[in-house]
């Protein structure tokens, strides 16, 4: 993928919290900014605009002049930090952003036919803040809109929007759901626990607090355990299951990974079933 850059714009009030630090509320164990942070990991450089605050991966700071003068003066000053021809806008309250909606946004807008391009919600609303901008219309309006106003400062977005030629990009329904209020908190929680998805958004959080990219088949490694449970014992599962990454971090010096993994569990998964067979037949 072309190189690009990307502006999270972490600062607000956040009124409707009581005033809370929002970006570094979590969700599924990981701060609401740290989550929209994974979705670009692979940005050249990474600008938050906002106040400082621990992140898992290294970003460059800055603040909008001046302090709370809304999102079009904040969008400046990140964009000051930036050099790539296109540039990733995102808002730090983004908890179920994926890498998935990230490509879409930047092939979209890298086409040089358009300026852009932003996702739409569900009732067809455009959201700015999840958006991929090419570097050069961008500067330029801005430019525009300081002159024309004399500041960026308390402007709304769409006087931005309304000036370039964006493509809309219809994502997923839950890629620019945003936690504005509580309410917005406590669905966003539950829903990270919901059947279908906690253990993928479980294994996200844990390979993120470890600092580790690994992707593996989970299901076989859930199988791994099963047999392991089966066949000799339920405590024997977990510690299986650590035995085999400790054992794939040995042999994967090449770089490998996912194959040692997978050859780890399918040897410890055939230990277990001799172990079965052999409990069945005395």
């Amino acid at each position: 993928m072309t190189a690009y850059d990307v502006i999270v714009l972490a600062g607000g009030a956040a009124k409707r919290l009581g005033g809370a630090d929002k970006p570094g509320i979590r969700v599924g164990g990981r701060s609401l900014l740290d989550r929209v942070l994974a979705a670009c990991a692979d940005a050249s450089t990474t600008v938050v605009v906002g106040g400082r605050r621990p992140t898992v991966r290294a970003v460059t700071w800055t603040r909008e002049e001046p302090q709370g003068g809304g999102p079009l003066a904040a969008l400046d000053a990140g964009v000051r930090r930036t050099s790539a021809e296109r540039v990733l806008v995102l808002s730090a309250d983004l908890p179920f952003l994926g890498d998935n909606t990230v490509k879409t946004l930047l092939t979209a807008a890298g086409d040089g036919q358009r300026d852009g391009a932003l996702c739409i919600d569900q009732d067809g609303r455009d959201q700015p803040l999840v958006a991929a901008y090419r570097a050069e219309p961008l500067r330029r309006e801005l430019a525009l809109i300081a002159t024309e106003h004399g500041t960026l400062s308390g402007l709304p977005l769409r006087l931005l929007t309304n000036e370039l030629d964006l493509a809309r990009v219809e994502a997923g329904p839950l890629a620019s759901f945003d936690c504005d209020t509580w309410e917005d908190i406590a669905s966003a929680r539950a829903r990270i626990r919901e059947h279908g998805t906690v253990l993928d958004e479980w294994i996200t959080a844990v390979k993120n607090e470890l600092g580790i990219e690994l992707d593996v088949d989970t299901g076989v490694l859930l199988d791994l355990a099963r047999d392991a449970a089966h066949g000799v014992a339920r405590p024997a599962a977990p510690l299986t299951t650590f035995l085999v990454g400790y054992a794939a971090a040995k042999a994967s010096s090449d770089g490998d990974g996912p194959a040692a993994v997978a050859e780890a569990a399918r040897k410890a998964a055939a230990l277990a079933l001799r172990w079965a067979d052999e409990n069945e037949t005395q």
